[in-house]
Formats: C-alpha cells, structure tokens, sequence
C-alpha cells in the first residue's frame, strides 16, 4: 500500500465497523477451532499495523510479518524484534510444521501468485493447524480503492475454494461476508466510476467512503450485523467479503 494508506488504516481501524469486526470475527473463529493456547504459536501474514496481532498476545504467542517498510516502522513500535519478520526472498523465514495457526487477513489480493502463498501456509503449518483467510469479494465491486491498495483482483467462492485443494486441507468455512451492505458498496462504486469517467476526482476531493468511520449507532449496528452472519453456514450468492477457514489435513489424501 502507499504510505498515506497505513495512515488512513492506523487513524481508523481500531473502531471501524468493518475492520473491528473483521478481527473480532477471525478471533471468534480461531477460539471455536482451536481455542489457542499460550504455548501455541500464530503467524499473522500482511500484519500491517499489528491491531490484530496484539489483539492475539493475551492467547498465544505471535509473531508478524509484513515486507512493506511504512508496516515495519509501525510494528517495530509495538512487538519485539524476535516478533517481526520479513520475507527472504519470497520464502518466510521460518521451519516447516513451525506453526499452529497462520491468519492472512485481506492479504492475498495484494500478491501476484496467491497459489504460491497458500502453498508457503502449508508448509509453515503443523498438521492439524489453522489458516483464517479474509479477502475482498466481486469483481463487479473493483474501485480506485482496489487500485489504491494495488490489489491484483477479487474473489469469488470458488476462486478462494480452488486455492485450498482437498488432498492438503480441510475447509471448515467458506462463506462471503458483508452481505448486507453489498447493494449500498455496489451503487457507491459504480457513481465512483462513473464521476472519474466525466473526468472529476473519484471522489470528489473528500476523503473516500471506506476511510471515514459512520455515527457510532451506526457503526455498531453494522458491525452486529457483520459479525453475526459471519458464522451462518447457509451459502450466500454475494457479499463484500469472503472467508475462509481450513485446517491442515495430517496426511495428504
């Protein structure tokens, strides 16, 4: 991401209704499959600026990565250096079957080959070990924000599905998320798409929908609602998001 972008993230992540809900909802997750012991060990990939990891520290033992250096400079902030880690090469510095849990939230669009990615969580992880994916969801929802956060696509179910095969995991959840504000994103996108192509700024020089946090009574209602349909296993046609929880199979098929 540009560097205004973490500035943006850091200034509005802690209360947002989508990125406070987002991490409330990976947390709820990983305490229904694990629940994570002190003794276990997390690896939160793309950590950005280490809300999440830190919200983890009280339940296991974390480590963050992130190759950006506006992330680094936030996270050697707030963890201790034997926390952080960077890539080497495109391979992460750490010994296979080391971990028990792998997170990657809104991680993978940003990556050119996603495949390669989830195949390095496989073999960071211990067998019987979790991976928690967020993405973002719907081509037909592609905005200057997707360009901004140099995403290289969305994602559709079965687009995130194929990544995880059967012989190597076992998915436990894949659903889309954000169902119901996708009408609200889908019509405030497509204006946004439209006013650029009559040559106005995209955003009509104020700061983007995604970055300004809503009155708190809404903020809290949309997060209710966000987090509480994180769990229905009825499969929904659309949303905003996807996620996706797997757990490592022990042998392959």
């Amino acid at each position: 991401m540009n560097s205004a972008e973490y500035a943006n993230l850091d200034a509005v992540e802690r209360d947002h209704w989508y990125y406070a809900g987002k991490r409330k909802i990976v947390r709820g997750w990983l305490q229904r499959s694990g629940p994570p012991q002190p003794t276990q060990l997390l690896l939160d990939c793309g950590a950005g600026t280490g809300r999440f990891a830190l919200e983890m520290e009280p339940f296991c033992r974390v480590l963050v990565l992130d190759d950006h250096e506006e992330s680094l400079r936030l996270l050697r902030t707030r963890f201790r250096p034997d926390q952080i880690l960077s890539l080497a090469g495109d391979q992460v510095p750490l010994p296979d079957n080391s971990l028990d849990y792998v997170t990657a939230l809104d991680v993978l669009e940003h990556v050119p080959d996603d495949a390669a990615v989830v195949q390095g969580f496989h073999r960071l992880l211990k067998p019987g070990g979790l991976a928690v994916i967020t993405v973002p969801a719907s081509m037909a929802l592609w905005s200057d924000w997707d360009e901004v956060l140099h995403h290289y696509r969305r994602y559709d179910r079965g687009q995130l599905r194929a990544l995880f095969s059967d012989a190597q995991w076992e998915v436990l959840y894949l659903n889309y998320t954000n169902v119901v504000v996708y009408p609200a994103v889908w019509l405030v996108r497509k204006w946004r798409r439209l006013t650029a192509r009559r040559g106005a700024p995209a955003t009509g020089g104020e700061a983007r929908t995604e970055d300004k946090l809503p009155p708190a009574w809404l903020n809290r209602m949309l997060q209710a609602i966000f987090v509480g349909l994180a769990t229905v296993r009825v499969p929904f046609p659309f949303g905003v998001s996807l996620l996706l929880v797997a757990r490592r199979r022990a042998t392959s098929k």
